[in-house]
């Protein structure tokens, strides 16, 4: 199993770094679109529906991602916005209420439409500002993932979320915030975007735990509606890894809010 997790990560490494630095700027949202559809079809699993549906789920979001970004480029803004109020003000509540997605109906579809379709926009955005910052954007929620888990495994004593997720811990958080603090440090002052970075230190620390938090809830959000759906994986599309969706679950949440900060919001 490690092997077999160790070579697709691989896989998935070497695909993103062809996306980014050799893949011709114009297709790279069409290579953003691969994660786009799977995690559609993927969607329809947790809604408890079949393949079919869910193939269907996955054009109509493609179908979404296209017009915006071509047809309604000046709501990409806003759509962002209403996914950090989603993450930051619906999400906690959804933890509270665990609702859940029920069947074939237009809320199932409309919640998956706000958590892929912004993080489509997102990538795209932060991709247009700098393939680097889009890297190292997306490295904040891999450092997170990373250091809560080894942090857990060491010091883990009080649950986080026992009903939705046991295995994550507060200690697991705290050792996330502290990696993402680290790494952040280092993005600034020694990356190639050190240069170019529009914030001070302390605004961007600032900036790295919240989006550290915002992750843990794209994290628990997918954990809870596999629960209730009553499977382990979104699917088995990455041998060792499970279904997209449980490979970018902190980046639905995390990757918008990133784009609305970086791309619209620098002084």
């Amino acid at each position: 199993m490690l092997k077999q997790r160790v070579v697709t990560a691989l896989i998935l490494v070497a695909l993103l770094a062809g996306a980014l630095f050799i893949l011709p700027a114009h297709y790279v949202p069409i290579a953003f679109g691969a994660v786009v559809a799977c995690a559609g079809w993927e969607w329809a699993r947790l809604m408890c529906l079949g393949s079919g549906a869910g193939y269907m789920f996955a054009v109509a979001l493609l179908l979404a991602c296209w017009q915006i970004l071509v047809g309604i480029p000046e709501s990409i803004p806003v759509i962002l916005t209403i996914s950090a109020i989603f993450w930051l003000l619906v999400a906690p509540l959804w933890f509270r209420q665990r609702w859940k997605l029920a069947g074939n109906d237009a809320f199932g579809y409309g919640i998956g439409l706000l958590v892929i379709v912004p993080l489509w926009l997102a990538m795209v955005v932060l991709f247009r500002g700098s393939p680097w910052l889009l890297l190292a954007t997306m490295a904040i929620v891999w450092v997170a993932d990373i250091s809560a888990y080894f942090a857990g495994r060491r010091f883990g004593r009080h649950k986080l979320a026992v009903s939705i997720s046991p295995g994550k811990t507060w200690e697991g958080v705290v050792g996330a915030v502290l990696g993402v603090l680290i790494y952040g440090t280092v993005v600034i002052y020694v990356s190639p975007l050190k240069t170019h970075w529009p914030f001070s230190l302390a605004t961007s620390l600032l900036i790295f735990i919240l989006l550290t938090a915002v992750s843990v809830a794209g994290d628990l959000f997918e954990s809870l509606l596999k629960r209730q759906a009553d499977i382990k994986d979104s699917s088995q599309l990455l041998p060792g890894h499970g279904g997209v969706l449980d490979r970018v679950d902190s980046l639905t949440s995390a990757l918008p809010l990133a784009a609305l900060i970086f791309g619209y919001a620098t002084p």
